[in-house]
């Protein structure tokens, strides 16, 4: 069985609304027959770590270059699709990044972005894999503002 690699990260900038979270347009193709939301992520070259597999799909991807990876926040998911009547087990790793730049350069692997904040990216994202990783992320800054507003008491 084929097996494929990927590293990606959940984008997010605070804005005074609030937290809001990037989304890539993926059109339909050979992996998918429909159109899907999902976050920038893409397959590991040779000799990369995956941090810097990460930063640099979310770069050709979205145009950011001043991202800042979160401390502590490392997700995998693994799942199986077909490609060309293989069998493919994937694996992704996904990051945790923030930007304070809000205009996205999209490449041409999408057909367009949206800044959503946490239940309306939820109605966005098709497969459970990638509601799991939005929902640990959302979950991880409700825990760390807790925290935050603690030490400031």
């Amino acid at each position: 069985m084929a097996k494929e690699f990927s590293a990606g990260a959940v984008i997010f900038r605070k804005d005074p609304t609030g937290t809001q979270y990037l989304l890539l347009h993926y059109p339909s193709g050979l992996k998918t027959k429909k159109e899907y939301w999902d976050f920038a992520k893409g397959h590991r070259e040779t000799g990369e770590t995956e941090l810097a597999t990460a930063l640099r799909e979310v770069f050709e991807e979205t145009g950011l270059r001043n991202v800042r990876i979160v401390p502590s926040f490392r997700e995998v998911i693994q799942y199986y699709f077909k490609a060309e009547e293989k069998t493919v087990f994937k694996t992704v790793v996904f990051y945790l990044g923030e930007t304070k730049e809000k205009t996205i350069r999209i490449s041409s692997e999408h057909q367009g972005f949206l800044w959503l904040p946490y239940d309306k990216a939820m109605k966005y994202l098709k497969f459970a894999n990638a509601k799991k990783i939005l929902t640990k992320a959302h979950a991880f800054f409700q825990r760390a503002s807790v925290r935050s507003s603690k030490n400031h008491s």
